[in-house]
């Protein structure tokens, strides 16, 4: 699609843990264009979890944007570029910014691997092998500096791309939050740098959240054109998804699972992560699961069907018995908010001889609809609908089967690539376009709404019981064995 000489666009593009995607957006929120390039995720074992960072975080940037301008008028003009990616990550880099060791994501076990010069944790310090959503980071620099001692760079997914598109390593102040100890009080810790080998000049350079970091070069695909820090995925999601309201649960259905239940007051449940909502006056409680598309992918490949692929819906909705679905438990490499275990595993419970792929295949999507309903239920906050951002929103038969297994109305956003958007107009505020994030919203659209089905409800309360007794008879045997 072309846009017009005179509309000022801007680029957001998103790592993603399968693909890296991007959007150029118009100035009322509209796609002018889009493009999704894949690349592989590695995973050697169940804890483990890795990109080949040059392919993943290099590369992929620079081909998504040359791609999406590509599909833009020639006269088009890219005012801003931001990239988004998910936390933490990182790699190491040599002079030249060429990642030279594989770029570990969240959750990996060489976070919590002793591996070269450490030091004791300071009070209050998360050492790396503690629970928490800020632990991951500072073991996997750890394991960096061990794996590549002196590296020109150790950098997360954020700054391998703003590199790779302008020669700029820079991330905005949203990517050091979620690296915990690694940055406070505005700076990197020295001391703590210190203790693995690691001088503050190999980390990357910190901007404002929508600051302008620098501009890309003339021979890039959108000369001269704001290049915003590189910022965080999630947080882009939700400056345009449009769950503000109290009771409202954003869903972001991408290779994660993240649930954000919002409301007004801050409350700290265990198990579950708090943090400021990008609406003044609101907070968002929950976090991230590993029952997304890396689980539904990986059932749908092992019940013979394509990874990411949709089976169309009967035109009543649903498929089969609401009375006949087995029960899974999703997690394939642990499970990270309510139960904080890496050990955890899957498992299908309840199969009986008249149970076909269909069967299953529900029971997978309803295993993510029960991780939802479990968060939820935790908060004690009354929810009022759920709203469904990422890849899996455009999945029909997973957002009905959502929608009955929580019992609440499903609203899938208009345009799934939530993180790559929020990105773009992050890119607006580098550009001097807008004045800060708090218009950010005019950008929620609202796609298809699903409704619980009744009948599928009441059964799907049956076996989200079940659900619920298999998961704590699992915690309960990782935890004795």
């Amino acid at each position: 699609m072309g846009a017009s000489a005179a509309e000022r666009l801007t680029v957001g593009i998103d790592i993603g843990t399968t693909a890296v995607k991007a959007v150029a957006v118009t100035r009322s929120g509209d796609v002018a264009a889009r493009v999704r390039i894949p690349h592989k995720v590695h995973a050697d074992g169940p804890n483990r979890l890795e990109h080949d960072a040059r392919k993943a975080w290099a590369q992929g940037p620079r081909k998504a944007l040359d791609a999406v301008c590509a599909d833009l008028s020639a006269d088009a003009d890219v005012a801003g570029v931001c990239v988004a990616a998910m936390v933490p990550s990182l790699t190491a880099v040599d002079g030249r910014g060429v990642p030279r060791i594989p770029g570990l994501l969240y959750g990996d076990s060489r976070a919590s691997e002793p591996a070269g010069p450490q030091r004791a944790p300071a009070d209050g310090e998360p050492s790396s092998g503690a629970p928490g959503p800020m632990v991951d980071a500072v073991g996997f620099l750890r394991w960096a500096a061990a794996a590549m001692p002196g590296a020109a760079g150790y950098w997360p997914a954020q700054a391998v791309a703003n590199y790779a598109l302008a020669g700029l390593p820079t991330v905005d102040t949203a990517v050091t939050t979620a690296l915990g100890s690694l940055h406070t009080m505005g700076a990197w810790d020295g001391d703590l740098l210190a203790s693995m080998g690691v001088a503050p000049e190999s980390m990357p350079e910190v901007v404002l959240m929508g600051a302008l970091a620098g501009e890309l070069p003339g021979a890039s695909a959108a000369p001269g054109a704001a290049l915003a820090g590189g910022t965080v995925d999630a947080l882009c999601d939700q400056l345009v998804a449009g769950a503000t309201r109290v009771g409202d649960v954003l869903v972001l259905c991408g290779a994660t699972l993240v649930v954000w239940v919002v409301t007004d007051d801050w409350i700290e449940v265990p198990g579950l992560w708090t943090v400021p909502h990008t609406v003044p006056g609101r907070v968002l409680v929950g976090g991230p699961s590993n029952a997304g598309a890396l689980f539904v992918d990986w059932a749908r490949a092992l019940l013979g069907m394509a990874p990411g692929s949709v089976r169309v819906a009967t035109p009543g909705g649903r498929d089969g018995d609401p009375s006949s679905v087995p029960v899974w438990l999703p997690y394939l490499r642990g499970e990270r908010v309510l139960h904080d275990n890496p050990q955890l595993r899957a498992a299908a419970v309840d199969l009986d001889i008249t149970h076909g792929r269909d069967a299953a295949l529900r029971g997978v999507y309803e295993a993510s609809g029960f991780v939802v309903r479990a968060v939820v239920a935790a908060t004690g906050i009354a929810p009022r609908r759920i709203v469904v951002s990422g890849g899996g929103s455009r999945s029909r038969p997973w957002m009905e089967a959502m929608a009955d297994a929580t019992n609440l109305a499903v609203e899938a956003v208009a345009v799934p690539e939530g993180a790559a958007l929020g990105a773009a107009w992050l890119a607006r505020v580098a550009a001097g376009l807008e004045d800060g994030i708090d218009g950010a919203g005019s950008w929620a659209r609202p796609g298809r709404r699903y409704e619980p089905d009744p009948v599928w409800s009441a059964a799907a309360d049956g076996r989200y019981r079940r659900f619920r007794a298999a998961t704590a008879q699992e915690v309960a045997v990782r935890r004795s064995g």
